[in-house]
């Protein structure tokens, strides 16, 4: 439902309105909530579509979804029945001075179609409760049926009809947490059998029944991902002599047609997970890890941006995008580049010879490009958590991966490969990050003179932020500080128009090379081709719901995210819970509006609420002591014992 309500907040096509869809928008046309224009349905300007938030004394705001305004005002009488997270069609009250307001029209379901929910004993009686927030679900059922269930049976529920979906487990139970994440966005590792028959389908590739696509098989690509990948998106070649450099893409658009069941699976997950024992990829195995990714010595279907670099200017003066096919001499890892890097590795044959050379001729470029970059864009220390769980999905172990070398080379490559795609186009999908507000920018400079930092204003944030960090790395607080400074910024997202990116300091940037995990890219390459190809329909087809479409996967990324957020702190969570009354190590990371504090000891990134009424200061090095876990909401609680600088 909300993916309509999107859509016909931007303009729904006919030929587009699904099955399901279609008598929703009967029922909105005949109550005039929409209107019907040239075969586009819209709605009336009367009418917006919105999730409710927290209702106090009868008043409430309604998040208005599919456009970037202002939330509308509830006010008193005008609510109907509707509670928070209702999805909500509103009619705005017009010419109402003051605030943007309106009033219910209807409650069209809820903006969280599913939740988590678990039998909780209180007082002697079991009721089953929201994961969250521990009140009762609305489902309907009897004291009888609850006493079949044990305390911490966890459940899928559907929110839209009050009705338990299927049991996960028992909140006792580690492996209960990744049913747990992915059952709160109805999440699936399976395909359906249409999606696996299309998958498993296709051929290998024979370079002779492609005779329009480049023949790059002759030039020695190699591939460079981390040790545990599965899915190779990008390959990398460089021509020192002409200072040309090809990223090669995985060509996921040859195979995932637009309206198929394989594309319409990539639309509903439009991001692949990445949980730490596992993937739950956005293609079928048999694509992403297979056919579609450039594995080493076999031809492989790629979409190659060349590009030829001035290397006075650091500018790409020449540049084309076209359909190849390429034959990947080699799949290295980020540590054996970096080992080549110190001289720990050599080449063992001539081919690896031919790659090390021009690996390190690339080097020195992609060094002078991030130099560069960097005089506009922001350097943010990037320290990635890396976290062990064992068979049983208990935590083993973290560790911090830091960027070296052979990332930052790799980074710049597909940088320029994604300035080089967002130039072809002016409506399409841009990555794009606008500039913090005054008031995040002023709360991040008090915080930061907190704990003695003199924040001089320059004329650009740019210039203010790269003082702050430069006085970071004197105080030994660099990552701490840049996740203050991360914090402080807008959230980049997709949109259809460019505003440029802030945080890297280009006009104009997309994603273009990870079409096999990233839905965005692949709506990008489709985009190119029918430009290249000069496909007026084509191009129309990927542009004609390209509004709702940059909105959808925006929020699909978000919930990806918090998915790989939400199954790392439940593993903390179990952890905590065999350490219970036990001392560590940790840092204050946040003061107000609630002092936390993330652990640094044998066990890194785990975050936790403080309980004392200790008068800490952000940054702090303190031991603190754990006292109490929840598990169902993943939240460890601690005192501090003593500041390690006393």
């Amino acid at each position: 439902m909300k993916s309509l309500l999107i859509r016909l907040t931007h303009g729904l096509s006919e030929q587009d309105i699904s099955a399901d869809e279609l008598p929703h928008v009967n029922d909105f046309l005949v109550k005039k909530y929409i209107t019907k224009k040239d075969n586009i349905y819209k709605f009336n300007s009367k009418y917006r579509a919105g999730t409710l938030g927290l209702v106090q004394k009868g008043t409430a705001y309604l998040n208005v979804i599919g456009e970037n305004i202002k939330d509308l005002f509830i006010g008193e009488g005008d609510l109907d029945k509707a509670n928070e997270g209702d999805l909500i069609i509103a009619q705005r009250l017009l010419g109402k001075r003051g605030t943007p307001s309106a009033k219910i029209a209807e409650i069209v379901g809820r903006a969280e179609t599913y939740s988590v929910a678990y039998i909780l004993s209180k007082d002697g009686r079991k009721s089953l409760v929201d994961l969250k927030t521990e009140y009762p679900t609305g489902v309907e059922i009897s004291e009888k049926d609850l006493n079949t269930y044990k305390d911490g049976d966890v459940f899928k529920v559907n929110n839209q009809d009050f009705t338990i979906m299927e049991k996960l487990g028992n909140m006792k139970d580690p492996l209960v947490d990744e049913k747990i994440v992915l059952a709160r966005f109805n999440k699936h590792d399976e395909f359906e059998p249409e999606v696996l028959e299309i998958a498993t389908s296709f051929k290998k590739v024979d370079a002779k029944k492609y005779p329009k696509r480049v023949d790059l098989r002759k030039l020695p690509f190699c591939t460079i991902d981390p040790v545990t990948a599965k899915d190779y998106d990008d390959a990398i070649y460089w021509d020192d002599e002409k200072t040309t450099l090809y990223v090669a893409i995985a060509d996921v658009s040859e195979y995932v047609k637009p309206f198929g069941a394989i594309d319409n699976e990539a639309i509903y997950r439009s991001f692949s997970i990445y949980l730490p024992h596992r993937s739950i990829p956005m293609l079928p195995r048999q694509l992403s890890e297979t056919l579609c990714s450039l594995q080493p010595h076999v031809d492989r279907l790629a979409y190659v941006f060349e590009m030829k670099l001035d290397l006075d200017s650091l500018e790409v003066v020449k540049s084309k995008v076209y359909e190849a096919i390429i034959h990947s001499d080699r799949r290295f890892n980020y540590e054996e580049i970096d080992d080549y890097f110190n001289g720990k590795l050599k080449a063992k044959n001539s081919n690896e010879k031919k790659i090390f050379d021009y690996i390190t001729k690339l080097r020195v470029v992609t060094d002078a490009l991030k130099e560069k970059r960097l005089k506009i864009g922001y350097d943010f220390r990037s320290t990635e958590l890396d976290m062990e769980i064992d068979e049983n999905s208990n935590l083993v172990s973290t560790s911090l991966a830091e960027e070296t070398p052979s990332h930052s080379l790799i980074e710049d490559c597909m940088l320029l490969a994604n300035k080089a795609a967002a130039s072809q186009f002016e409506r399409g999908i841009f990555r794009i990050h606008e500039p913090p507000s005054q008031a995040k920018l002023q709360k991040l400079y008090q915080e930061l003179a907190g704990i003695g930092m003199f924040i001089d204003i320059k004329n650009s944030i740019k210039e203010t932020i790269s003082n702050i960090q430069a006085q970071a790395r004197a105080m030994n607080l660099e990552s701490e500080v840049d996740t203050l400074i991360i914090r402080s910024q807008m959230q980049a997202r997709y949109s259809p128009l460019n505003s440029g990116h802030f945080g890297l300091g280009f006009e104009a940037y997309t994603h273009f090379t990870s079409p096999i995990r990233r839905y965005s890219d692949l709506i990008v390459h489709r985009l190119l081709k029918a430009i290249s190809a000069g496909d007026t329909a084509e191009g129309s087809y990927v542009l004609r719901n390209i509004e709702s479409l940059s909105m959808t996967i925006s929020e699909k990324e978000r919930e990806a995210s918090s998915i790989e957020l939400d199954f790392m702190d439940r593993k903390f969570a179990r952890w905590a819970a065999q350490n219970l009354n036990k001392e560590f190590k940790a840092r204050i990371s946040s003061t107000d509006p609630e002092v936390k504090a993330e652990l640094h000891d044998e066990i890194q990134g785990a975050k936790l609420n403080i309980t004392s009424i200790e008068n800490v200061v952000l940054f702090e090095d303190v031991t603190v002591c754990i006292d109490r876990v929840d598990i169902a909401k993943a939240k460890i609680f601690a005192r501090v014992i003593k500041k390690d600088n006393d």
